[in-house]
């Protein structure tokens, strides 16, 4: 059987609290007995009460009772229960209990007719004489963490399939190998010509900047490779959510920047929201943790935002910065300035 023991500070409770109320209370316990019951067992958590003089169990919930299938395990020994090795680990954190008088928290893996069973144990001492437990089922549930485990296993394996499979037929194609995006060069290239043509004709474009949000802190230990990972799920959101005249580019080792043509402000940022909503969907997997895809957006617009080229990088740079400042995950527009 593996267990794993966890004490907690909180101690067994004191005068003034509970043992105050129900010595001034004693006619009610019963009924606060029977209550407390009905409010756990539905949570799939039961409770016991051991003699520790005889090590027999002189109360059981009616939960517990049906997990070890009997119809009482008032007067029953853990060794009538379970299998000798299981009784040794938890005799050996029931003395931790007792020696620490404090509350106890362990984890059992129970082999019962034949099926492993797993639960998280609460113990504390009732004085001297007596052993209080609270078992909490958690089988089903590790059943489901270990599916999911796998799924995102699967997923991972996918990812760096169709990763591999583009990177070998994009070679030589002057793009960005991790993302499959336009370089730096190149975007320089086409946001000159695009103002070019938006001044020729009268029309607007939007430059959207877009940097990747600081990895959760259980990520950053995953080191470069979970960098790695998360532009190459960004190349492949920009490429799925742009047109064939809009561009998408890698400036900067987590930044981007979009130019779509034709647009003007308010449907650049409903785009741009909309695919920060999906972003913030996707199922990005390193070594079976899924890291997430959270983006910081800086929205701007010719002419409106700005009528020349730096401009329009700058305004586009200080909405992705407040973009960041507030916490990041969201989309920022450049303010229009106001002219006289």
């Amino acid at each position: 059987m593996d267990i794993s023991v966890t004490p907690h500070d909180e101690k067994i409770p004191q005068p003034g609290d509970l043992p105050d109320w129900l010595l001034g209370h004693a006619d009610q316990v019963p009924a606060l007995a029977t209550q407390w019951m009905s409010l756990i067992e539905p949570l799939n958590s039961f409770v016991a009460i051991k003699s520790l003089a005889t090590g027999r169990y002189v109360f059981a919930s009616a939960g517990l009772r049906a997990i070890f299938s009997r119809p009482s395990l008032v007067g029953c020994l853990d060794n009538d229960l379970m299998r000798a090795e299981d009784v040794v680990a938890l005799r050996r954190v029931e003395q931790s209990v007792m020696a620490q008088q404090a509350v106890v928290v362990s984890e059992h893996r129970l082999e019962l007719a034949g099926r492993r069973r797993e639960f998280t144990v609460v113990r504390a001492a009732l004085g001297k004489d007596f052993l209080l437990s609270a078992w909490h089922e958690r089988t089903e549930e590790r059943h489901r963490e270990s599916h999911l485990q796998r799924a995102l296993q699967q997923i991972e394996q996918q990812q760096k399939n169709i990763e591999q499979m583009r990177r070998e037929l994009q070679q030589g194609s002057g793009r960005d190998e991790v993302s499959g995006l336009y370089l730096r060069a190149q975007f320089d290239d086409q946001l000159l010509r695009e103002i070019d043509l938006s001044t020729r004709e009268h029309r607007e474009f939007a430059l959207v900047y877009i940097s990747l949000d600081p990895l959760p802190v259980s990520a950053q230990q995953l080191g470069a490779q979970a960098t790695e990972r998360l532009l190459e799920g960004m190349g492949r959101m920009l490429r799925a959510n742009t047109r064939a005249m809009d561009a998408a580019c890698r400036i900067g080792e987590t930044q981007f920047a979009v130019l779509l043509s034709g647009v003007g402000l308010a449907t650049a940022h409903a785009r741009m929201e909309q695919l920060r909503r999906q972003c913030a969907t996707q199922i990005i997997v390193m070594n079976g943790y899924d890291m997430g895809l959270s983006l910081s957006m800086g929205v701007s617009s010719f002419p409106h935002t700005a009528t020349n080229q730096e401009e329009l990088q700058r305004a586009s740079d200080a909405a992705v910065l407040e973009a960041r400042r507030r916490g990041g995950n969201q989309v920022v527009l450049a303010s229009i300035p106001f002219v006289v």
